[in-house]
């Protein structure tokens, strides 16, 4: 059964927005309460934590889906909804993160190293939020956003100071139990080690980690063994040190051979060339080996190499090579920039970026771009007609439709907003602000509009006599009038009138 996974896929999703609320106060003596629904909450993210108790990815071999939980919709009276609770991913210390296009986008290096591997949708604005001097009861509320889903490689670089390689069976695994607490699989066969092992070595006031590698051999570049795959590991590595074994019983070969092949492949593997090396003439407990490293030390020296005699077995020569590996640890970070605490100026991204960008298709549509509007249109609720005129009035306002007019479209133009899943297609319809200069001058009189033709129609004014009926004019026999076909008094009647108004002012009572 698998035990140590170094590199996996991480399938990431953060929770969703909670959706606001629409909701009115209703309340015994308070009549017209107004709006009062709350806003959803927060979706929860995923976040990976460089855990010093976790040492291999085999949890994200075994489960690679992982989702945060949703934030919750909002309620009434003014109460919103919760948040979802973020997800916590424990990493071992240095993992590489990298996007479905297999670029690097974090290192994490150090306990408690905190990436938001995806970020969790907003909760969607519940129609108290929406409310204003001119929308003052809305009908509807927003969305929440649905949270990030992202596809991410993880691969694990082993932090050390000290790598160890060589030929399988070169006793690495041996050495590193000798020089630590490390308990590595030790067997008399051929790639006994299979995944690296990590050891961690006092030498004096030193304190440095050793890192043993699976076995190179030739033609390990196209995939011969276990290939290069694990020199990922040592990448991280101040020195190398062959492990070169004196001792073997293979005619065809000798410790400065094995030399040459294994740089031959770390030169084919690359990005290693300015590690410093040392030898390690391991199995001198051996007469041959003995022999062996007596006859190639002065050859390896000449190189430029220095070299170490040891052995494993009998741990001769352990003390030398392990304060020499402090000399380099030692040497690397007393040359290491001294990091000085630099002042810190925060400079956020603006949420509300108005950025955008409209593009005319060959087939004549035209499509919108834009983290802004994008946004609005997964707000929307499409069901309800005054959420889609609260996303045209904002269209409009942020200019959008301006530049569709600018780009050629016209009324009844197919527009697209997003991408993928959440994409949005519409015909244009062009508000009276966006279309204006396009009706202008084009079979139109000045001032008029034909898209609201319907709408605002208006029938010319005609002027009706009041002409009574016959039956009106039988009820008008207990009048003076001179024409009953009209409802006019006659000079006498109002005559009389005129009188009886300026007899009641004087004496204060009609007579």
């Amino acid at each position: 059964m698998t035990t140590f996974v170094d590199r996996v896929t991480l399938y990431a999703t953060a929770g969703k927005g909670g959706d606001g609320c629409v909701s009115v106060k209703r309340e015994k003596f308070k009549p017209l309460g107004g709006p009062d629904g709350g806003n959803g909450g927060r979706g929860g993210d995923v976040v990976l934590v460089v855990d010093p108790s976790v040492t291999t990815l085999l949890d994200f071999h075994h489960s690679p889906h992982r989702k945060a939980t949703s934030g919750h919709q909002g309620y009434g009276d003014r109460k919103d909804g919760y948040q979802g609770d973020d997800l916590i991913l424990g990493v071992p210390n240095g993992t590489v993160v990298l996007d479905s296009n297999g670029e690097q986008i974090a290192d994490l290096i150090g306990n408690g190293t905190i990436f938001i591997a995806a970020q969790g949708g907003h909760g969607g604005l519940g129609n108290l939020a929406l409310a204003s001097s001119k929308r003052r009861a809305p009908g509807f509320a927003l969305l929440g956003e649905p949270g990030e889903e992202r596809t991410l490689s993880l691969e694990l670089k082993s932090v050390a100071d000290i790598a160890l390689v060589g030929y399988p069976s070169a006793g690495k695994s041996s050495l590193i139990a000798a020089i630590s607490a490390a308990r590595p699989k030790i067997a008399d066969y051929p790639f006994t080690t299979l995944v690296p092992n990590l050891g961690v070595v006092q030498a004096g006031e030193t304190r440095f980690t050793v890192a043993d590698v699976p076995g190179l051999i030739p033609g390990a570049s196209q995939g011969k063994g276990l290939g290069l795959e694990f020199l990922r590991h040592v990448e991280r590595c101040v020195a190398l040190v062959h492990v070169l074994d004196c001792g073997t019983l293979e005619t065809d070969r000798n410790p400065v051979h094995d030399l040459e092949i294994i740089e031959n492949e770390l030169a084919i593997y690359g990005g290693l060339e300015d590690r410093v090396r040392i030898i390690a003439l391991n199995k001198i407990d051996l007469p041959d080996g003995q022999a062996m490293a007596d006859m190639v030390a002065e050859e390896l020296r000449e190189k430029g190499y220095e070299v170490y005699p040891v052995s494993a077995a009998s741990r001769a020569g352990l003390q030398e090579l392990t304060y020499a590996m402090a000399r380099l640890i030692q040497k690397d970070r007393a040359a290491a920039v001294v990091e000085v605490r630099t002042r810190i100026v925060l400079r956020p991204v603006a949420v509300d970026d108005s950025g955008y960008a409209v593009k005319a298709n060959a087939d004549g549509s035209f499509t919108v771009r834009g983290k802004k509007v994008e946004r609005w249109v997964r707000q929307t609720n499409f069901k309800n007609a005054e959420a889609i005129g609260y996303l045209a009035d904002r269209l409009a306002q942020l200019g959008v439709e301006k530049d569709l007019f600018k780009k050629g479209a016209v009324a009844g133009s197919e527009v697209r907003i997003g991408d993928g899943a959440t994409e949005v297609v519409f015909d244009w319809e062009p508000t009276i602000e966006a279309g204006a200069e396009q009706l202008a001058g084009h079979l139109h009189r000045r001032g008029e509009d034909s898209r609201l033709e319907s709408t605002w129609a208006q029938s010319e004014r005609v002027e009706v006599e009041d002409v009574l009926s016959d039956d009106e004019v039988a009820k008008q026999w207990e009048y003076n009038i001179s024409d009953p076909h009209t409802p006019k008094l006659s000079p006498l009647i109002v005559d009389e009138a005129i009188e009886v108004v300026n007899e009641t002012s004087e004496d204060g009572d009609a007579k």
